[in-house]
């Protein structure tokens, strides 16, 4: 649920980026920045299916920003499949395909079997011909913030798309209200790399704070200028803020309580990367009704801190999370505060949660009730096996067969279950507190030293 930059070879040396935005309709801020850096957009239509709200919305996000199109009908490998009604559905939309006369490129696709795909690809490369796109790769750089995010070990990170000049280590580059000096690029594929030409994605180490996705960067002269800006920048912010905000009038209040009981529903959003936070507050804002204000008081990336939960407590507020844990001194002030932190690892799960307390449907709800924690202390790499994890387990009791996520610093980096669990040289079904033992994690070898397997387990409760 974030975009994705990707920089692909083809077999004939050329190179393309893919920006990969999210299709449900909550990211719709997510995918109108996707359009607006693109050169070109692929819009992918299932051919079991029919045009989605959020393929049109797509489609119009790509016509106002006067991308080309170039549509590609998905999954004409299943039987049910029928791409030609989809390519009218598309003709009543007034996007003509070319085959039926039409100025728009469409290709038949299956991407599980790679069907249609080199085809698509040249479609996609002759639009780009026709566009003439031309970058200097020899000038400082500008390009847009395509993500950021905080990593406890790195420091704030970007993920950035260089639309000119050269990226490289050591330029001091400004984004919105934040600055600093580039101390270390990868790519995509986690690789370092000392510069990024034009069209080029880029994660980038060295900035002072996290900007907001869709923020234009250039590579400044001096720090010092980048930071009276990004100052300025920051003062004109807060200025604007406290001139929009939007408070609810007496006589709006009065009106609503003639009505019936009114009540505000305050919120805290926290999630892994900026995206994320954005689409869920304005998500949750949407919710609001007549009788229920939604307030999301506070939201931003990282995970849920102690202040977080001052802050819930002073204003009375429910703090969501997203692909984020709370630390253990926040945990501890929120059980001791009764606080109520929901942690959500898909988005629409947290809209429909909320959107059923406004409505009141209270039937019995699934709850995820965390069964076991379980410090990581030593990695063995064994060939035959993978990564195994030596282990204490700090909480609760970790059976076989439970659903467990791996946690680092205190965000959530993968979802799945144990590949097998020992204690010395014997398999166990399960450990305890305080017990040592070994486990590795199916298809997943990236664990490493202090990180938290999270054991967990779907409850249903009765809601009061």
């Amino acid at each position: 649920q974030h975009i994705g930059a990707y920089n692909v070879t083809l077999k004939d040396g050329r190179h393309i980026t893919f920006l990969d935005t999210p299709g449900h309709e909550a990211f719709t801020a997510m995918r109108a920045r996707g359009a607006k850096v693109t050169d070109l957009c692929i819009i992918i239509v299932a051919a079991d299916d029919n045009v989605m709200p959020q393929t049109v919305e797509a489609i119009n996000h790509a016509s106002a920003a006067g991308v080309p199109i170039v549509f590609a009908i998905n999954k004409i490998d299943k039987p049910t499949a029928n791409p030609d009604k989809i390519k009218e559905e598309l003709a009543g939309m007034n996007y003509l395909v070319e085959e039926r006369g039409g100025k728009y490129q469409s290709q038949d696709i299956s991407a599980k079997k790679g069907l249609g795909v080199e085809e698509l690809m040249e479609k996609v490369l002759l639009e780009a011909e026709m566009l003439e796109l031309r970058a200097n790769p020899n000038r400082n750089a500008v390009g847009s913030i395509i993500e950021s995010s905080l990593d406890k070990g790195r420091g704030y990170v970007a993920t950035v798309l260089v639309q000119n000049g050269t990226l490289r280590v050591g330029d001091i580059i400004l984004a919105g209200t934040h600055f600093g000096k580039i101390k270390a690029m990868f790519n995509e594929r986690n690789q370092r790399i000392k510069e990024a030409g034009p069209s080029e994605p880029a994660l980038i180490l060295g900035l002072n704070g996290a900007p907001t996705a869709g923020d234009t960067f250039n590579v400044m002269e001096a720090e010092s200028e980048a930071r009276e800006i990004a100052n300025k920048r920051e003062q004109l912010q807060r200025m604007q803020g406290l001139m929009t905000q939007k408070h609810v009038t007496l006589d709006e209040i009065g009106r609503r309580i003639a009505i019936g009981s009114f009540k505000e529903l305050n919120i805290i959003v926290k999630g892994d990367v900026d995206g994320s936070v954005e689409a869920m507050s304005g998500s949750l804002i949407k919710l609001s009704k007549e009788t229920v204000q939604v307030n999301v008081i506070h939201a931003a990336v990282g995970q849920i801190s102690e202040s977080d939960v001052l802050l819930a407590a002073a204003s009375n507020a429910i703090i969501v999370g997203f692909q984020v844990r709370p630390s253990a001194a926040a945990r501890k002030v929120a059980e001791k505060e009764e606080i109520e932190i929901r942690l959500y690892s898909i988005i629409y799960d947290a809209i429909n949660d909320i959107k059923d307390a406004i409505e009141g449907m209270l039937e019995p709800v699934m709850k995820e009730e965390i069964v076991a924690s379980v410090e990581v202390l030593e990695i063995f790499r064994i060939s035959k096996v993978g990564t195994v994890a030596g282990c204490v387990v700090r909480e609760g009791k970790l059976q076989r067969s439970t659903p467990i996520r791996v946690i680092r610093d205190g965000i959530v980096i993968y979802t799945g279950k144990l590949g097998s669990l020992k204690r010395f040289k014997d398999d166990v079904k399960e450990v305890t507190v305080g017990q040592d033992c070994g486990l590795n994690i199916e298809s997943f070898n990236d664990i490493r030293q202090g990180d938290i397997v999270e054991g967990y387990e779907q409850v249903e409760v009765k809601r009061k």
